[in-house]
Parts: structure tokens; C-alpha cells; sequence
């Protein structure tokens, strides 16, 4: 194939990811951009196969089939609630990726650099190891603690910052010494060594990081992910790989920004560990804060029927419970009797950003009144009553009432504002921050216990036609 051809469809493919990326920013965009996205890399892939490989297409066939069979098997049987788990799995993918292509770029001697050119090469191999190296670790980690295989409590070792700092500087100290020794004709003891340091470094990093900053650790691993792409594609020379990686890199950077601005963090301390760690009085749960006050699913109803603003806040329990759909119906139900519905998301609801509007989105909730934290916080004292379904942290007035409290700061949605707050939970366990709710405990809030699904199907049924 012509250079001309390949440099071609690789700009076309280049300014469809910028168009995907564009198109996944707005939810009535969304399937646009995602075509977008699914258009730009098939014309990558036939481009690359068809007009740079030359060798070893039989076991390229393989690879392929074996990887398009994988995706596809897990794109039909993965549910919703298990998308973090899946996305985080797949960094790690990417990470595996990146440090076998950095290793066979390194022993592969086709290819002679010399002088300054052969320096930047092995600084670029080096890198993409050590990228990959971390957030293969670290990805497979955050897939642990969000499927509840490893404890979402954060593992906090003595001297854990001076162990991480040791870590850097030997990387640093054999990233010079690989680059002097591959200049003489070796170097593969440091670069097996700093690796062996990333892959740990990337256990130890996210093991640390506490349940509460998941979101966080999923987009910054997706950043990581697209930075060890970018190395790749310096590695093999490859301009699209380059730009893909940096476009996914640099997302994913400002994507655990507006995570770490939402929760109130700044993005040291998420790395540096331990979300829910300090010794605020709020931390343990297990102090009694006054009694509850229960409801079953006709007074829910009666008061569902009676309001004229409804406000519903999902959590990470309606999406355990598969409750979306429900969801729906009744807020169709409620709209059709003249009630002003709207859905308030806090960035952070649920184990990634974005999960609540991809599951209202499923239940084919109208994007109109889906409504981001910051557009509607302001309106809760004209609401009469506010759902939350299986939300816990987002919703916890501790953030603005209890200085020491872990979660001191972090904006939230403010619905004991409102006349009536109906909060719907299996019982009265803290959230994925271990933190104890005094919102549950409020005179204007009502429990209403058991599974989010079963509960709301009732609440649906006893509804007034």
C-alpha cells in the first residue's frame, strides 16, 4: 500500500477519534461519537495489517480472531453493574501491551540506531515498560477491589511515601544506567529490574487508594493506558498510535481532574492513598446518631402521588439491584400525571464516571432531565420529594457538617433541602467510604429497606392510575 494511502486514512481516522471523543461528551451524542470511535479504529486496523505488516500473518489471524472472539463473548455477558470491573481489566490489556512490545522492540536488532537517535529510542522503550508495567498492576488491582475479590479498604504499609519515593528514584538511577549500558550492546538486568519495581509499584499504589476513590483510580488508569500507547507508538513509529495514545492520555488526565475537583481531592493525595483513613469522628460508622424513621412502599406512593417536584438521585445500589427500568416506568407514570421529574448525578455516583447516565440511558430515561449536580443543587429546597436509590457518599451531610469528617468538603447533592427525602437501602450499612450518613437520621427523611428493584415495583403498583 502507498505511503500516501496509509498517511491519508490515518488522518481520517485520527480526526474520527477527535470526533468520538467529541460525540461521548453529551449523552444525546453519545451512539454518534461511539460509531465515530468504532469507524475511525477499524480503518486503523485494515490500514496497518493491509499496508505495514509484512510477515506472520497467520499468527496476526489468530490474535485476532482469539481477541475478537474474547470481546465479543464478554461484551454479551457482562451486565452493567460490571462494567467498572470490565474497563479496568481491560487497562490492564493495554499496560500487558505496552511492556511486551517495549521488550520485543528492545531485543529486535533489525532496526540500527545510533548516536542521539539511539538515546531517545531506549528513553522511549524505557518509558513504555514502566507505564505499562504500572497500570497493568494497578489495573488488575482496581478489577479486584471493584468485583469485591480484594477488600476496598486501603492497604496502608509504614513509610508507604518513602517506599514509593525509593521506588522512583531506582527507576530513575536504572533508567540512566539501561540507557548507558544499551549504548554498549546490553542493558536488559536494569530494565528487568525496573520492571519487576513497576509492576509492584503499581500493586502497592492502588492498593492504597481507598473503596470511595475508584472513580478516580479508573480514569487515572485510563490516562496511564493512553500514555503507555503513546510510548508504544513512539517505540514502533507509529504517528497514529502516537496521537490515539495522547488523546487518551490527556482525557483521561482531565477526566480524574474533575473526579478529584467533584470529591473535593486533590490528586496527590488520591495516589499518595487512603480515602476514609483519617480519624474524624464520621469515619467508623458505628456511632448512633438518633432513629429512623421507616416507610413502606404505600407511603412512598402517597407521597410520590401528592408532589408536584420530584427529584431522584441514583447510587451504585441501583445498579446492583438492576432497578433502572423501574426507574423509568415510574418516572413516566409521574411525568404523564403532570409531576416535574428530573434525575440529579453526582460526577461520582457509582464505581465509574458516567456509570449512572449510561444505566438511565439503557432504561432509555429522557436525557432532558438528567440534570448534573451543579444544575440543580440550587433547587432542592423547591423539591417535595427526592428518591435516592442505593446512594450513600453523594448524599452525606457530614461532608458539610463535620470539620474532621473524611469526606469534608466534597461538593454533594443536597437533598435534605427538600420537604421529603425518601432513601431506599437494603439496611443501614455505610457507604463504599465507610463513613456513617446522618442524613438517614434527619426528621425529613423516610427509609425505605429492602431491594431497590422489589421495592419500587411495588411502589409503582400501588401508584393511582
Amino acid at each position: 500500500m502507498p505511503s500516501g494511502v496509509i498517511t491519508v486514512s490515518y488522518i481520517a481516522a485520527t480526526i474520527l477519534f477527535i470526533l468520538a471523543l467529541g460525540g461521548l461528551s453529551n449523552q444525546e451524542t453519545s451512539r454518534r461519537g461511539n460509531l465515530y470511535g468504532i469507524i475511525g479504529m477499524l480503518i486503523a486496523l485494515l490500514v496497518t495489517i493491509s499496508g505495514l505488516v509484512t510477515a506472520n500473518y497467520g499468527l496476526l489471524l489468530g490474535g485476532v480472531i482469539i481477541g475478537g472472539t474474547v470481546g465479543l463473548l464478554l461484551a454479551r455477558k457482562v451486565e452493567m453493574t460490571q462494567m467498572p470491573e470490565l474497563v479496568a481489566i481491560l487497562h490492564s490489556l493495554v499496560g500487558m501491551a505496552a511492556v511486551l512490545v517495549g521488550f520485543a522492540n528492545f531485543m529486535d536488532h533489525s532496526i540500527a540506531y545510533t548516536g542521539v537517535d539511539k538515546t531517545i529510542h531506549d528513553i522511549e522503550t524505557y518509558l513504555g515498560i514502566l507505564i505499562g508495567a504500572v497500570t497493568f498492576t494497578g489495573s488488575v488491582i482496581a478489577f479486584g477491589k471493584l468485583s469485591a475479590k480484594i477488600s476496598g479498604k486501603p492497604l496502608l504499609l509504614p513509610a508507604r511515601h518513602w517506599l514509593n519515593l525509593g521506588i522512583l528514584i531506582a527507576c530513575i538511577w536504572l533508567g540512566v544506567s539501561f540507557v548507558e549500558q544499551s549504548a554498549a550492546g546490553s542493558g536488559l538486568t536494569p530494565l528487568l529490574i525496573m520492571t519487576v519495581l513497576a509492576l509492584l509499584f503499581g500493586i502497592h499504589m492502588v492498593m492504597a487508594i481507598g473503596g470511595a476513590d475508584m472513580p478516580v483510580v479508573i480514569s487515572m488508569l485510563n490516562s496511564y493506558s493512553g500514555w503507555a500507547a503513546a510510548a508504544t507508538g513512539f517505540m514502533l513509529n507509529n504517528d497514529l498510535l502516537i496521537v490515539v495514545g495522547a488523546l487518551v492520555g490527556s482525557s483521561g488526565a482531565i477526566l480524574s481532574y474533575i473526579m478529584c475537583r467533584a470529591m473535593n481531592r486533590r490528586f496527590v493525595a488520591v495516589i499518595a492513598g487512603g480515602f476514609g483513613t483519617s480519624g474524624g469522628s464520621a469515619a467508623a460508622g458505628t456511632e448512633e446518631a438518633g432513629e429512623v424513621i421507616s416507610i413502606d412502599a404505600e407511603g412512598a406512593a402517597n407521597l410520590l402521588s401528592a408532589a408536584k417536584e420530584v427529584m431522584i438521585i441514583p447510587g451504585y445500589g441501583m445498579a446492583v439491584a438492576q432497578a433502572q427500568h423501574i426507574v423509568n416506568e415510574i418516572t413516566k407514570h409521574l411525568r404523564e400525571k403532570g409531576v416535574n421529574v428530573r434525575f440529579g448525578i453526582h460526577p461520582v455516583a457509582g464505581r465509574m464516571p458516567g456509570h449512572m447516565n449510561v444505566l438511565l440511558a439503557e432504561a432509555r430515561v429522557p436525557y432532558d432531565i438528567v440534570f448534573e449536580m451543579d444544575e440543580i443543587n440550587e433547587d432542592f429546597p423547591d423539591v417535595d420529594v427526592s428518591v435516592v436509590i442505593g446512594a450513600n457518599d453523594i448524599v452525606n451531610p457530614s461532608a458539610q457538617e463535620v470539620p474532621d469528617s473524611p469526606i469534608a468538603g466534597m461538593p454533594v447533592l443536597e437533598c435534605w433541602k427538600g420537604k421529603i427525602t425518601i432513601v431506599l437501602k437494603r439496611s443501614m450499612a455505610t457507604g463504599y467510604a465507610g463513613v456513617d450518613n446522618p442524613l438517614f437520621y434527619k426528621e425529613n427523611t423516610r427509609m425505605l429497606f429492602g431491594d431497590a428493584k422489589e421495592s419500587l415495583e411495588s411502589v409503582l403498583k400501588l401508584l393511582p392510575d
